[in-house]
């Protein structure tokens, strides 16, 4: 029998986290409310419940593994420098303002006035007493204002939808670096610093001369693989003057076929559609001709075993030395079912991560959730339907702008 502990908000959340991860078979044994301890404690005040769950060993090995599982400290790298650096090259592409000041201090400073103006707003009363009761703790001892700013921050992300889990850790990573007399800007560029690091470098499609690289699509239906396809096959032929062709696999929707081909027509270049991994195999000669093929695959349901398996054995197919995979998911999605969805197709392969309809939320939390929950790396983003535009290289430093409330 395999028991563990789990916590929660309440107590049906930690049994759902207790269900996530010994299987539906868990059974509760034992059940409290404890107190939070610590820089949390005083900083939020959030009671939280937990739970003892067991499960028989037999179910805890028919759970689908998880791809690479985040962990529960950060490691050495992400650790900021108390004197932070807005030029590095490991994490930002410097750029300079036509009065030859830096673009990333202009961002930060303007959201150092959008947060300087919320502290004002929240009173001092209860931020007293907070810090009163935070500097009978000497070891992490923070003036009133860097209090309310940490307090600021945490709700920032939470109404962006962020992981709560992945908050925290961000804010205790923070926290244990801060110094007493740290001012407001240097906290925010820690934050900025630390998202940016977390979400990591962009990895996008490249072209080789004289190798043909197959680019597969994979994801749920109604995400907008197709249109996606479209709009890099656009970009890859008129910016890299690239070489490319269609292959539509997704033959289970005739409307799918029937846009992709469209497509094609409108941008005068080849489609071909093959029902299996032994079709493919016998385009490989003719495909050779091409510097990228772009593969449309069928939007298949995440829970349909037979269906995932199809998928797979079409992408492994191709040796991994010439194929490229991209996992599309849409930003308007629940998080519960990008969890679910980004697991499954972990089991099929190694992928990319593409984001649509930016355009139709004012929420990007999952894009850093996802990324942190997977490891896998952001490469593109869409905001709308038209083609060839609406689409743009996934950029971390305003992912972590927008996350901390400063705007596109």
């Amino acid at each position: 029998m395999n028991i563990k502990t789990f916590k929660g908000k309440t107590e049906e959340e930690a049994m759902a986290a207790a269900k996530k991860e010994l299987g539906e078979n868990a059974v509760k044994m034992a059940s409290r409310q404890v107190e939070s301890k610590g820089f949390f404690k005083k900083l939020f005040d959030v009671p939280m419940w937990e739970v003892t769950a067991a499960v028989d060993e037999p179910d805890v090995y028919e759970r689908a593994p998880q791809r690479k599982p985040v962990p529960d400290k950060a490691e050495a790298r992400y650790m900021p420098s108390q004197n932070v650096s807005y030029n590095s090259e490991l994490l930002f592409e410097e750029k300079k303002t036509e009065n030859g000041g830096s673009v990333i201090e202009q961002k930060l400073d303007t959201l150092k006035k959008l947060f300087e103006e919320q502290i004002k707003e929240l009173g001092q009363a209860k931020v007293s007493e907070e810090a009163k009761e935070k500097a009978e703790e000497p070891e992490s001892e923070l003036p009133d204002k860097n209090i309310a700013f940490l307090r600021l921050i945490f709700h920032q992300l939470i109404e962006n939808e962020v992981d709560e889990k992945y908050v925290n850790q961000i804010i205790t990573e923070i926290e244990s670096s801060l110094k007493k007399e740290a001012d407001v800007s240097k906290i925010l560029a820690n934050f900025y610093q630390k998202i940016v690091l977390k979400l990591g470098q962009t990895k996008t499609l490249e072209v080789i001369s004289g190798k043909t690289r197959y680019v597969f699509f994979i994801g749920p239906t109604g995400v907008g693989k197709t249109t996606t396809i479209a709009k890099l096959a656009y970009s890859l032929m008129e910016q890299k003057k690239a070489k490319v062709a269609l292959l539509a696999a997704d033959t289970y929707r005739i409307a799918a076929v029937d846009q992709l081909r469209t497509y094609a027509e409108i941008m005068n270049i080849p489609l071909y559609v093959i029902y299996s991994e032994t079709e493919l195999a016998e385009q490989e000669e003719e495909l050779q001709k091409y510097d990228v093929v772009l593969v449309d695959t069928a939007g298949r349901s995440h829970r349909n075993k037979e269906q995932r398996d199809d998928i797979e054995r079409l992408i492994r197919s191709v040796p991994a030395e010439a194929r490229e995979v991209y996992l599309v998911l849409s930003a308007t999605t629940k998080y519960r079912d990008l969890v679910k969805i980004a697991e499954t197709y972990s089991e099929i392969a190694e992928y990319r991560l593409i984001f649509t309809k930016l355009d139709e939320t004012g929420t990007i939390g999952n894009i850093f959730n996802i990324k942190m929950l997977t490891g896998a790396p952001l490469s593109y983003a869409t905001n709308g339907q038209n083609v060839p535009d609406d689409i743009s290289r996934m950029d971390p430093q305003n992912v972590a702008r927008q996350l901390l409330g400063g705007g596109k």
